[in-house]
């Protein structure tokens, strides 16, 4: 496995690389979620061609730099899980690598990113949108994988590939969890033992409320109340926004005769976690 830790030395790699090359972007903190994503990446490209994984924690998309200040960052971890995973290239950047001290160019999405994790967290949209731009200009990648846990992520940066004609396919992968049911964050290792044994109830209370619909429920209004009323059972989390939207456009719907996704965010005092669920009427 090559590990690059800069521009000039990722540049001298990768034109060298087998193709097609498919590209895994991560912040790192790697766990089942990310590796899943490095074994997809191997099956799309196949075993002759180079499966390629970033670890950037990427500053311009955090809202908040105590989130940013305590990230995990357990580098020499991650470049093991990479290798074990069956990586071939990895890009292990600092800040100063990514971004001039007077950079003045960003990339920002306007539809989709109004909504949900957008509408809570300012400018963290435009900051992903840039470092993945960069990042697929880096790599020339022929694919790239992301998670769906992060699903308005996911549908922005299929628009961002779509709008600016971007030659590269977007491959989302399913959310992995854990038995339990929560979904695998890395976030979640900064979560107390009492919060980590609370924080299943996101994943129970969206399903709870989707199971509304078999019962022939099709308001927004019910469905978000009962998804609210069982989140409010916690003693320990705080809703950040909790939504009821079209699959495609993300804007909030009143009433369900599409495919729509019921989506959280919660915090356990300042590790913000998201998850939701997919309604098909």
């Amino acid at each position: 496995m090559i590990v690059a830790a800069d521009t000039a030395a990722l540049m001298e790699k990768i034109d060298v690389m087998p193709r097609p090359l498919c590209l895994v972007p991560t912040m790192g903190a790697l766990h089942e979620g990310h590796l899943a994503l490095i074994h997809e990446a191997r099956r799309v490209v196949g075993t002759t061609g180079t499966v390629a994984v970033s670890i950037f924690v990427n500053p311009i998309q955090f809202d908040r730099k105590e989130d940013l200040d305590k990230y995990p960052r357990p580098l020499s971890a991650d470049l093991a899980a990479c290798e074990a995973a069956g990586a071939d290239l990895v890009f292990t950047p600092e800040s100063g690598q990514m971004y001039h001290a007077d950079h003045s160019i960003t990339v920002s999405e306007n539809r989709l990113s109004s909504f949900l994790c957008g509408a809570s967290r300012p400018g963290h949209f435009s900051g992903v949108c840039t470092v993945v731009m960069k990042l697929f200009m880096l790599f020339r990648a022929q694919s790239a994988v992301f998670g769906k846990k992060d699903f308005q992520q996911l549908a922005i940066i299929k628009r961002m590939v779509r709008d600016l004609n971007v030659p590269i396919e977007i491959i989302g992968h399913a959310t992995i969890r854990e038995a339990d049911g929560l979904a695998m964050s890395s976030r979640n290792v900064r979560l107390s033992p009492e919060q980590r044994a609370d924080a299943p109830i996101i994943r129970r209370s969206l399903t709870a409320a989707r199971d509304l619909l078999s019962l022939g429920e099709r308001q927004a209004e019910s469905i978000l109340a009962a998804a609210r009323h069982h989140l409010e059972k916690s003693q320990m989390l705080k809703i950040d926004y909790l939504s009821l939207v079209d699959a495609e456009t993300l804007e909030p719907v009143a009433t369900i005769r599409r495919p729509a996704i019921l989506a959280t965010a919660c915090f356990y005092d300042t590790v913000r976690l998201i998850d939701h669920v997919e309604l098909l009427p």
